[in-house]
This record gives C-alpha cells, structure tokens and sequence, in this order.
C-alpha cells in the first residue's frame, strides 16, 4: 500500500537568506519579532523595517518580489491602524468623539506605530517561512534541535499532503462545472465540497500511516539521515543581522525619546 506525495515547490535563489538553515531562518525571525511585540512607538519600527527591507535585497531578494509577498500586510495594515486610531488610549487633542470611538493625538500616534509594526514583523515571517523547504526544515529539526525523529517525520508528511487540498479542491468544482452544477448554492456547494475534501484526507492520511508504519518510521530505533545538516557562516552572518537591527531600532527609539513598551500603558 503506497500514498504519493506532491511535491513542494519552494522558490530558491542564490542569495544569502536561501543559503541559510531553516531553523537558522526561524530563530531569526523570532528574533526580529518578539522585541517589537513589546513596544508601540513608531521610531523603533520604522527603524526595523529599513534596516529589514535592506538585509533582505542585500541577502538576495529582489525588491519586487518582497513588494509582491507582502501585499497581505497592505491589507492588515490599514485594517490594525483604523482601530488602533478609534479605540486607541485617548490622549491630547481631541479630534472626533462619537461613544467608545475618539480620535485624537495619541490614537493617531498609535494608529501609525501599529501600521509600521504590522510590516516590520510580518514582512521578515513572510520572507523567511516562504524560502524554507520542508524537507530541509525536517533535516535540520531532527538533527539540530534534536527533536523526535518520529514527530519531525510525521509533521513532514502532513506539511506534503497539504498541497494536495488545493488540487483536490480544483478537480471538484471542475467536476461540478461540468456537470452543471457549480453555478448555483454557492454556500451549500462549497460545504458538500469542503466536507468531500476532508473526507478524502482522512483516507489519504489513513493510508499514508499505514503505508509508514509498513516502514518502519514508527521503530523506536536512532535513525539516520541521507543529508547531514550544519550551520554555516551563512547562518552566523544572519543571526548576527537580525541582533544589530533590534539593537539598532530599539537604541534609535530611547534616543529619540519615544520608547514605549506595552506595559506602561
């Protein structure tokens, strides 16, 4: 008994950032993130995504491809910012009041360090999950991180499997097409084709245990890897990267006088 996997096409390049490490990539995202969840000024930012935007195109990644990948932060964004300034802490001049709603100075002030931050935290996530492949990233938790072969393995598969959703779901509303009966129902049609798809993933991932229980990914034996793993200057070069820019936006927001961690309100 066999279940094939579909490929995952990830796009490579030559630069710096598609040379790195998976987890390399990982850690340096969460590096870049977690100080900027704790502050709300706007200099910091700013600061961040710069120095960001920079890293990237220097690493490798044409600037129109980091406009075209970050076009669902264009939507977040404003969305972030227009509640941040109707519901954001009232301070200084008041502008408009209607109920709960009031805009003023400090709302507006918070409204553009949220817009900023949504991109300066989302932009690296995009960039650097999108140039991970997932047997690279497998490899590299088995044998860096050190995690259970079994667990790196099975999350493997389910991450193959999950390309094959979209085409299950393209071959269905082909089908119903051509038989005429896609044009009408639209909310009755995609649930009997949603439910119809998680049916048929439950079988291919029965059949895929099966198939890899057959094989012995299951044994509770040390396991070896057809591709060794380790870290290179590559990887020291980013990581080393992501500190300086959250050393540098965090030093530009205390000079600047507008540091303002989330825990003082």
């Amino acid at each position: 008994m066999t279940a094939q996997l579909a490929p995952t096409v990830v796009s490579r390049g030559t630069g710096l950032l598609y040379r790195a490490n998976p987890v390399t990539l990982v850690v340096g995202a969460i590096v870049l993130s977690v100080p900027l969840f704790l502050t709300v000024d706007w200099v910091s930012a700013l600061v961040a995504l710069v120095l960001e935007v920079l890293l990237f195109v220097a690493a490798g990644v044409p600037l129109g491809q980091l406009v075209r990948r970050s076009w669902p932060l264009a939507i977040g964004a404003p969305l972030a910012a227009l509640s941040m300034v109707l519901y954001g802490k009232p301070e200084g001049r008041e502008y408009f009041a209607f109920w709960l709603a009031h805009i003023t100075d400090g709302s507006i002030a918070l409204a553009i360090a949220i817009a900023i931050r949504v991109f300066a935290i989302g932009i690296p996530a995009i960039l650097m999950f999108s140039t991970i492949d997932p047997t690279d990233f497998a490899d590299s938790l088995a044998q860096l991180v050190r995690l259970p072969s079994n667990f790196v393995l099975g999350t493997l598969a389910g991450t193959r499997l999950v390309s094959l959703f979209l085409d299950d779901w393209r071959t269905m509303a082909m089908s119903r097409r051509a038989r005429g009966i896609a044009d009408h129902a639209a909310p009755r049609r995609f649930a009997m084709m949603a439910f119809a798809v998680l049916v048929l993933a439950i079988r291919r991932g029965s059949k895929l245990a099966t198939a890899m229980e057959a094989r012995g990914f299951g044994a509770p034996t040390q396991r070896t890897w057809a591709r060794q793993v380790s870290l290179t200057w590559v990887d020291a070069v980013l990581f080393v990267a992501c500190l300086l820019i959250v050393a540098a936006a965090t030093w530009a927001a205390v000079a600047a006088g507008t540091y303002r961690p989330v825990w003082s309100g």
